[in-house]
């Protein structure tokens, strides 16, 4: 073998969902995309908002010279300014541009933040179900993921948190609301896991740190409210993106936002600088530091999103599935019929239907929807539902 075993190795273990993606791609070269009904994906159907096309409009038509130069390696400082005077309103909390590091996405934010706290060994907690290249991240920096089981409605366990906690713990990963699930952390329960964290810290003499991963904080449902981790604990770190909230995934473009009272404030944000440069970011892409400067505070009609969520709900239950409502994001997580979520998962591709088994997110016995799409792919999509759970009737 030419390449990497630990590559190598990754690739087997994902080998059913490529698998998977690639029975999608034949069925729609079948059957024809419109009669196939992707559900596989948390890509946005949605156009970003008016004032992102017109933003970015001007400011091309305004360039500069040096408008495409290097820059500081935590991104332009009135950019940071920016964001961190719409955090400050937030989170209710006096954030600087000095706690601001522009990032490509949160995927490369939690890199970013990976690279710079652990050292060979260390252990990350996260809740499970969990967005599955967690895994990998942590092993990129040769950490190891912990997963945490939660309670059956996807909260947290604090039991289980607690167990999970070694001499080699490095940090919690928090992802509220949460891909696969839906799911928003308490107030409550974040407040317990800073108690906790602070008490084994001194009880380990070690920081352990609360990553919060946060691209979903704006798309909520019913009144919803998502807490700032900033109150519940002071070494807490946030990295979010725009992907979801402005639709502009392939983008890159998000930022890392330490709690201002870390007791290591200075050395996260030099260190961090550093990782940004030498695992190759180098700078988040510059045009998209300009234009959201002038977008802090906007997102996309998240009413659509919730009609969807209303009519893929009402839909499966018609049917007979079993699932919590989702109060943020874009997923549904209900729960497979059969034992075998992978088995489920290629009963609905029988039926033109792709999505995505538990068993990827550390959540085995559901199968994740994602409800970013057209409406009748949804509504078309139903019989199909209705079908495959008969067979295990």
């Amino acid at each position: 073998m030419t390449i990497a075993k630990q590559i190598e190795g990754y690739m087997s273990s994902a080998s059913w969902i490529r698998k998977m993606f690639e029975e999608g791609a034949k069925l729609k070269a079948e059957h024809g995309a419109d009669n196939v009904f992707d559900f596989s994906l948390g890509n946005p159907n949605l156009s970003p908002p008016t004032a992102f096309n017109q933003k970015l409009k001007a400011l091309i038509e305004s360039e500069k010279p040096g408008s495409h130069a290097y820059m500081p390696n935590p991104g332009y400082p009135y950019v940071r300014q920016a964001v961190a005077k719409y955090l400050s309103k937030e989170h209710s909390t006096d954030i600087t541009e000095n706690e601001i590091l522009m990032t490509c996405g949160a995927a490369g934010g939690l890199n970013v933040i990976l690279k710079t706290i652990l050292d060979p060994g260390d252990e990350i907690l996260t809740p499970a179900p969990f967005f599955v290249e967690y895994k990998f991240y942590a092993e990129n920096h040769n950490g190891k993921l912990i997963p945490v089981k939660t309670k059956p409605d996807f909260t947290l366990d604090l039991e289980a948190i607690e167990a999970a906690i070694t001499s080699k713990t490095k940090a919690v990963i928090i992802n509220s609301p949460n891909n696969p699930t839906g799911q928003i952390y308490s107030k409550e329960s974040l407040n317990r896991v800073g108690s906790l964290l602070r008490t084994k810290s001194l009880e380990l003499g070690r920081t352990i740190y609360l990553i919060s991963d946060e691209p979903y904080r704006k798309i909520i449902y019913d009144g919803a409210k998502v807490p700032s981790i900033y109150h519940c604990y002071p070494e807490s770190i946030i990295t979010t993106s725009y992907s979801k909230d402005l639709s502009l995934p392939g983008e890159r473009i998000g930022y890392i936002a330490v709690n201002p009272s870390a007791s290591f404030l200075a050395d996260l944000i030099n260190g961090m600088s550093l990782a940004n440069r030498i695992l190759g970011f180098v700078n988040a892409p510059a045009l998209m530091q300009r234009v959201i400067a002038e977008l802090q505070g906007e997102t996309v009609d998240v009413s659509q999103y919730a009609k969807n969520r209303e009519l893929l709900c009402n839909g499966l239950e018609a049917c007979g599935y079993e699932f919590i409502k989702p109060p943020g994001a874009f997923y549904l997580f209900p729960q497979s019929p059969i034992a075998d979520d992978v088995e489920f998962v290629q009963a609905l591709q029988e039926e033109l239907i792709l999505a995505v088994p538990g068993t990827g997110f550390g959540g085995p016995g559901h199968f994740r929807i994602a409800f970013c799409v057209a409406e009748d792919t949804i509504a078309n999509a139903m019989p199909g539902f209705a079908k495959a759970i008969e067979k295990f009737k």
